[in-house]
Order: C-alpha cells, then sequence, then structure tokens
C-alpha cells in the first residue's frame, strides 16, 4: 500500500487556504504529520522514509523549489542539477555527488521549472522549451523541457554566493598559489589586459571577480555582462550593463556588442567583459588597443594555445580578415592569459599564466610564467615577462616590491 502524497499535499493546501490569518510554517508541518501519520499506509515505512514524505509534502507546500529548497538554502551548495525526476546531483564543496532526493512525478518537476520560469517572466512549453534567466538573488538557471531533454526536463541552478569569494578564500581552496597570486595582483594594479580562459565550472568568473579587487578604488570601471554574476565591491565609480533578450516581435535586444561599443563613450579607465561568446571579440579588442589598459575577461577554452584559436573563430566569424591580422590584434590587445581546469578529485586549479610575447612566423608566441604539474603543483617557470612597457609607463601604481619580483 502507497501512502498518496499528493492527497496530502492537496488536503494541506486546502485548509490552509481555508484559514483567515498567516499559518506558520510549524503549523503547516504538524498539519502534515497529523496527515501522514493518520493514513493507514504509514505502517509500510520506515522512520527515515516517513520524515522524507513529511519533508517532501512540506517542501512542495511552503517553497518555490519544492524538495529541492534544501540544497538551495544550503551556503555550501553551489550548483543544483536535475536530469529528470529521478536523478538530483548537487555540487558541494567543490565536488558533484547525487542525493537521495527525486520527484514523484515529472509533473512535479515541471511544476517546479514553471514557477521559477514565472518569476523571472518567462515561459516554458513545447514551444518555448529552453529558460536561460538570472533570479533575483543572481543565481543562473537553465531549464529544458521533456520534448527536448530525453529522459524527462533538466533544471540547473548555478547558485551566487552570498558573499564574494576573496584571493584568501582562492589561496585556502588550493585554487593559486600566493606567489601567482601576488604576480597577477601587480599585473592589474599595472594595467596589463587579462584574459582568464577555462572550461565550464573552472572558475573563471571567481578569479575575474577576485582579481577586479586589485583596480585602484579611484579608477572608472565599466562591467559588461551578459547575466550580472560580478560582485565588484571596491570601486565607487562603475557602471554595471547587462545584455537584454529581444521579445516575442525581436525588438528590444540588446547585445554585448552593443554595449562594449557604447562602453568606449563612458569613459572608463578600464572595461570588464564577463565572458566573450562570438563576435563581440571585435569590439573588445578594438577596446584593448585604444588605450583602455586593464581589461579583463574571461572566455572558454581547453588551454590555452586552444583559447587563441578560439578566439581567432570567433573574431572570424565577425570579419573576414586575414588570419595575421586578427593575431595581430589578438597579441596588441591582450597581454596575459590565465588558463584555469578542473581537475578530478582536487577541484579547480590555476593550470597556466602566460604573457602573450608577440607574433613569430605568422603565429601567435606565449611565454610561460606560471605551470601547473600534479607532482609539484603551479610553479614559477622561471621565465622572465618580456614586454615591460606597462610596468615601466605605471609601475608607480604597484610598490617596488611587487615590481622586483615580476
Amino acid at each position: 500500500m502507497d501512502m498518496d502524497v499528493k492527497k496530502i499535499i492537496s488536503e494541506v493546501r486546502r485548509d490552509v487556504t481555508a484559514e483567515d490569518r498567516e499559518v506558520s510554517d510549524q503549523e503547516v508541518m504538524e498539519l502534515i504529520e497529523k496527515k501522514v501519520f493518520s493514513s493507514d499506509a504509514v505502517r509500510m515505512f520506515t522512520h527515515r522514509e516517513i520524515d522524507r514524505i513529511v519533508r517532501r509534502a512540506f517542501y512542495a507546500i511552503r517553497k518555490d523549489l519544492d524538495i529541492i529548497e534544501p540544497y538551495a538554502e544550503d551556503p555550501e551548495v553551489t550548483e543544483i542539477m536535475i536530469n529528470g525526476k529521478d536523478n538530483i546531483f548537487i555540487e558541494k564543496n567543490g565536488r558533484i555527488e547525487k542525493t537521495d532526493m527525486y520527484f514523484e512525478e515529472t509533473e512535479d518537476l515541471e511544476e517546479v521549472i514553471r514557477r521559477v520560469a514565472s518569476k523571472v517572466h518567462r515561459e516554458i512549453n513545447e514551444l518555448n522549451p529552453i529558460v536561460d534567466a538570472r533570479l533575483d538573488d543572481g543565481s543562473r538557471v537553465n531549464a529544458v523541457y521533456k520534448n527536448v531533454a530525453f529522459g524527462g526536463p533538466t533544471f540547473t541552478i548555478r547558485k551566487f554566493p552570498e558573499k564574494a569569494y576573496t584571493m584568501d578564500d582562492m589561496l585556502r581552496f588550493g585554487t593559486i598559489t600566493a606567489e601567482c597570486a601576488e604576480y597577477l595582483h601587480t599585473l592589474v594594479l599595472t594595467g596589463h589586459n587579462i584574459f582568464i580562459s577555462g572550461g565550464t565550472s573552472s572558475g573563471k568568473t571567481t578569479l575575474l571577480n577576485v582579481l577586479s579587487n586589485y583596480i585602484p578604488k579611484h579608477e572608472r570601471v565599466i562591467v559588461i555582462e551578459d547575466s550580472l554574476e560580478l560582485q565588484i565591491e571596491n570601486i565607487d565609480n562603475i557602471v554595471r550593463l547587462e545584455c537584454k533578450n529581444a521579445n516575442v516581435s525581436g525588438r528590444g535586444g540588446v547585445t554585448m556588442r552593443d554595449l562594449i561599443k557604447t562602453s568606449l563613450r563612458m569613459r572608463p579607465d578600464r572595461i570588464i567583459v564577463g565572458e566573450v561568446r562570438g563576435v563581440e571579440i571585435v569590439d573588445m579588442l578594438a577596446a584593448m588597443n585604444t588605450g583602455h589598459d586593464g581589461s579583463l575577461s574571461t572566455g572558454h577554452g581547453n588551454s590555452i594555445e586552444g583559447m587563441l584559436r578560439r578566439l581567432e573563430s570567433m573574431y572570424l566569424q565577425a570579419a573576414n580578415f586575414p588570419i595575421e591580422a586578427i593575431r595581430s590584434q589578438i597579441v596588441e590587445g591582450i597581454d596575459i592569459i590565465v588558463h584555469l581546469g578542473r581537475l578530478d578529485g582536487i577541484g579547480r586549479r590555476v593550470l597556466d599564466v602566460s604573457e602573450i610575447e608577440g607574433m613569430k612566423d605568422g603565429w601567435i608566441k606565449v611565454n610561460k610564467l606560471f605551470g601547473y604539474r600534479p607532482e609539484t603543483g603551479l610553479t614559477r617557470t622561471g621565465n622572465r615577462l618580456i614586454n615591460r612597457e606597462k610596468l615601466e609607463l605605471r609601475g608607480g601604481a604597484a610598490d617596488g616590491d611587487r615590481l622586483r619580483e615580476i
């Protein structure tokens, strides 16, 4: 004999709605427990199973996210991944694990997705099977409807941390070494254009956010993002711009390329582009090549060499330029590339820090400054920074010890 959890949820909802006053969470929990223990089927379940049924009903009644609400409230959980009704995974403390929670029916998961979509004024159905949006707390959500996702709807939440990570946090996690952190600190102070590459969930945005805190407080910074994620707290003169999707009529859309172009008229000292994905690379490199030193950006790449090839490919999507001219733009615009990766059993790590040295025989030449090896971790290569003009011009922004270190 199975317990009809849906019936319990329906009856408790009806009882709560019938009240002429605000019903507390404790009262709702007591109503649920009363329904559960009055069921003839209760003797068929263990204490753990009964507790799960009670919590399942409570979250369905009181929380938008239903049974995944506890993971959304847990500050140590950074990502929630749902693959159909039976498979719920979380990322906690940098590790992905499968939970013992599941939705009773696919319709229950769909209802959660619809509730979240409605909060961001979106609709998800067979005609509009994908939702990609930002919640009020900054969390990123992605949902794919069952007619596109084989095995049931998928729902992913990338949580927005309540408190921005600092370099001390990254050092504690082992993501970066103190020596490399100090090196990058100096490069930011002295106005080097830094591009951060890596795979999905490798820590690119976190490192970008941390490095942005090294920007001198008096500078004017324009931040451009597809969806607002960065938590820059130390800059007073800051403008934050976010892309906007077109409406159903195809009007009102604002692209990253539009925002980069308009940012150049805002008298920026530095421009931060959250993530470069396509043709906006042309305008970003143009900005870097027109005196906007100290710009920061990220992109998806499997290595520094792979990221450079991807930048070339993105540029070619926008303009049919000779490849040598495109490479020249990259060399002139980007000073440093930092590459991050996510290592099994270890976590997120800075794997490579290289200087874009210049061109040689038509190819981009890089000068590796730091490299990662499993046996030694992230270590300095011994190579010196070759292009030192910015150190000489803006060295006053950094103290002598930092400059001597580089």
